[in-house]
């Protein structure tokens, strides 16, 4: 029960990794917001909180739109008097190369990923200060620490999340709140931990470009969040934590060698990849 007594906003939390987090903090005792655009999903989530002994609600927030994130905040307190916890998971992002992207799609990657981490921490914060402190959860990616082709806005959006919580730490430090990021890897999001991965050449490949050879799982990436909501981390703050397998840490030449390898050693994936 590393969250008993606290109150936590999940965006995103539908399914994947918001999902996920969800029920986890729910099982360590906080009280949770799901938030979401997908109605039916969310309340099923909640649904599930509920029927595993936990406290949940489901809240409709748009995070393109700042009224609906100062409504989650506001339904937070409200039903539970306090928020202790903001995990800005939901993300939305159109756009390729520089050249190809326009300026709309561009500003709707900045709208949908720091500007909306942005609003939410902006109604968060002052609630937090009055609940005695508080902890900002940031979903990043490996793509906000490098950069892969044809992704520029999400990889421009990701990568603003780290300063982002690096001022807000240097703000609001000494009111206790505390902002860290997590990026992770490649996340099977759409599975349940217990389902086993799909035998796909495409899974098959993308396993062998992991130091871990595997892909993630929602839960690798929620017990990182847990581990920055809890007081377990009171001392952790500004800080970004790669979750992925290892995958940013080997240098690309390895990479390349060992992928060019497993294709030798199995010709037969090639036509499907």
């Amino acid at each position: 029960m590393r969250l008993e007594g606290k109150v936590a906003i999940v965006t995103g939390a539908a399914n994947g990794i918001g999902k996920r987090t969800a029920r986890l903090f729910a099982a360590e005792g906080a009280a949770v917001v799901v938030g979401d655009v997908q109605d039916e999903l969310g309340q099923a989530v909640v649904e599930r909180i509920r029927g595993d002994g936990g406290m949940a609600i489901y809240v409709h927030a748009d995070i393109l739109k700042e009224d609906d994130l100062r409504g989650l905040v506001a339904a937070a307190v409200e039903t539970y008097g306090r928020l202790d916890i903001l995990m800005n998971n939901a993300q939305v992002s159109r756009g390729t190369t520089a050249v190809e992207t326009s300026a709309e799609q561009f500003d709707l990657g900045m709208d949908g990923i720091p500007r909306a981490t942005f609003l939410a921490s902006k109604y968060a914060i002052p609630e937090m200060i009055r609940a005695g402190g508080g902890s900002i959860i940031c979903v990043a990616s490996v793509h906000g620490l490098l950069a892969a082709r044809r992704s520029i806005t999400y990889e421009v959006g990701k990568s603003a999340l780290a300063n982002l919580c690096r001022q807000i730490t240097v703000d609001f430090g000494p009111h206790g709140i505390r902002a860290n990021v997590i990026c992770p890897g490649a996340i099977q999001s759409r599975l349940e931990d217990d389902d086993p991965s799909p035998n796909t050449a495409r899974i098959r490949y993308g396993q062998e470009m992991y130091p871990s050879r595997r892909l993630g799982w929602p839960r690798d990436i929620a017990y990182a969040a847990l581990f920055f909501a809890s007081d377990e981390s009171a001392w952790v703050t500004g800080q970004v934590l790669a979750v992925d397998g290892g995958l940013t840490s080997q240098l690309q030449d390895d990479l390349a060698h060992r992928l060019a390898q497993y294709l030798k050693q199995h010709p037969e994936d090639l036509a499907e990849l």
